[in-house]
């Protein structure tokens, strides 16, 4: 936040204050107590589990000026609980001189003040969403885009209800265009934050499954990624993976244009000759009369239409496709997200972020397609929030294996085991070793792995398999 004082936010947020100075100048959100950046408005969410108003004096502690609280109403419980606080042998007078707000509700004060900071933006913002790949589809954009903008792209995974808000509040001035990550996983999620970030233009990247468990079908799946569009600039774009059954005959709301990317012969803007050079896809972008080489530095087809989507979205905004081709070309990854490092003569596929079946099958196609004669070893953990027919489409991964088989597969959790079922019902002849605790896991990489061995790590994020990476490389 650049230029907003306490008096700003809460008229933003229809707040009151307490106590504290209304001119005390904001910097930063944060919604971690132990963790301040300068000049911090600590905004305490109400969980399931935990409620962090408990925190609200451990965060002034830590360097925030001011607070938004729904637990106290007025002066004397904000008294109280500085006086609980001194109890417990802590220090009370920068509580005393912080700004509390009073709201009704802290994470929908986060959402309004989010909106506020929008508000004060000029520039574009291009909105990105999917069932797989939204990540790694919005590094790409903002690498396409760097070839004429200066672009500012959500932070790590700040997609959520409280994470957008943040996000709107930190993009700087100095930033010519923003591309921000819209994630959901449950019904009417996408329309909250979608009315906070009000984009200019959005990229579909696809429907799949996750989240299906909450939402029943992959058609309310559609439904809702489609409310990206709720609070969008009319004179938007709406950009839609043409290779996606589900996407491919959709019509923009409202009569904004859309515009269709991947490799069938309707897109607009479409890859051409694709083929793969040890892993590495290889194509040709075509937009119109105009033929564009392109070389990735990330694996495996799939991403062939993740590149797709950041040409189309460079080009419309006015950048040169040859130059935001170059950019994409030295585009290496992105944390957990099918990352290739070389680690004693190793070859590791980081891809622990998440897991659905499709981002699965094609994990173990850039594992298949790494150097002839390398030992290839697939580390596979749980997909999670898949509904009903989660074990099903565990199965289904195991009778992928049987016709595109690895060296060695090892599964760890309860759901992953289904995985060898499906293997050895399909009778495919790689070994499987199921693992009972990512220990395990761990121990077995370590005794068995040798230089020329190719290894992919591939599971839910809870699951925890990025432990086992970064432990395996030593960096734990």
């Amino acid at each position: 936040m650049e230029h907003i004082r306490v008096k700003q936010v809460m008229e933003a947020a229809n707040g009151r204050l307490l106590c504290g100075n209304e001119e005390q100048v904001l910097a930063n959100i944060s919604l971690d107590s132990r963790n301040m950046s300068g000049l911090d408005l600590f905004v305490p969410i109400v969980g399931e589990k935990v409620d962090a108003h408990r925190f609200i004096c451990q965060a002034i502690g830590n360097g925030a000026v001011a607070v938004f609280t729904s637990a106290h109403r007025d002066i004397s419980q904000v008294e109280k609980a500085i006086t609980d606080w001194e109890s417990r042998g802590n220090d009370g007078k920068a509580a005393r001189k912080a700004a509390w707000i009073a709201v009704e509700d802290t994470k929908a004060a986060l959402q309004s003040l989010g909106k506020y900071c929008r508000n004060r933006l000029s520039i574009p913002l291009v909105g990105i969403t999917g069932s797989v790949g939204k990540t790694t589809t919005r590094e790409m954009i903002a690498a396409a885009l760097s070839a004429g903008y200066a672009v500012y792209r959500t932070p790590g995974n700040s997609n959520s209800q409280v994470g957008v808000p943040i996000t709107m509040s930190s993009i700087p001035s100095e930033a010519e265009i923003a591309v921000i990550e819209l994630g959901m996983s449950e019904p009417g999620e996408m329309e909250k934050i979608a009315r906070v970030a009000c984009v200019d233009s959005a990229v579909v990247t696809n429907i799949g499954i996750a989240h299906i468990e909450q939402l029943g079908s992959q058609e309310n799946i559609l439904r809702e990624k489609l409310h990206i569009q709720d609070g969008m600039n009319p004179e938007g774009i709406l950009f839609v993976n043409g290779d996606d059954p589900l996407l491919a005959d959709i019509q923009a709301e409202g009569g904004r244009r859309i515009i269709r990317y991947g490799m069938s012969a309707g897109c607009e803007y479409r890859a051409e000759d694709v083929r793969l050079d040890e892993g590495y896809p290889v194509f040709t972008a075509v937009h119109g009369e105009k033929r564009t080489p392109v070389r990735l530095q990330v694996m495996g087809t799939h991403m062939v239409g993740n590149a797709m989507a950041a040409l189309a979205v460079a080009a419309e905004y006015g950048v040169d496709m040859e130059a935001a081709a170059r950019k994409l070309g030295e585009f290496g990854g992105y944390k957990g997200r099918q990352q290739i490092h070389g680690f004693r003569g190793m070859t590791i596929i980081d891809d622990s972020y998440n897991a659905s079946p499709v981002s699965m099958k094609a994990g173990l196609e850039v594992l298949s397609s790494m150097k002839p004669g390398a030992r290839k070893i697939a580390v596979l953990a749980d997909m999670k929030e898949l509904g009903p027919d989660t074990v099903e489409f565990h199965r289904e991964i195991g009778r992928y294996i049987a016709e595109h088989p690895v060296d060695q597969v090892l599964l760890y959790g309860e759901l992953a085991a289904a995985i060898g079922e499906g293997l050895r019902e399909a009778g495919g002849q790689s070994p499987f070793l199921l693992c009972g605790s990512l220990e395990q896991v761990k121990e077995w990489l370590k005794r068995e792995t040798k230089s020329g061995d190719c290894i992919l790590f591939k599971g839910s994020n809870s699951m925890k398999l990025g432990d086992a990476v970064s432990e395996f490389m030593g960096q734990n």
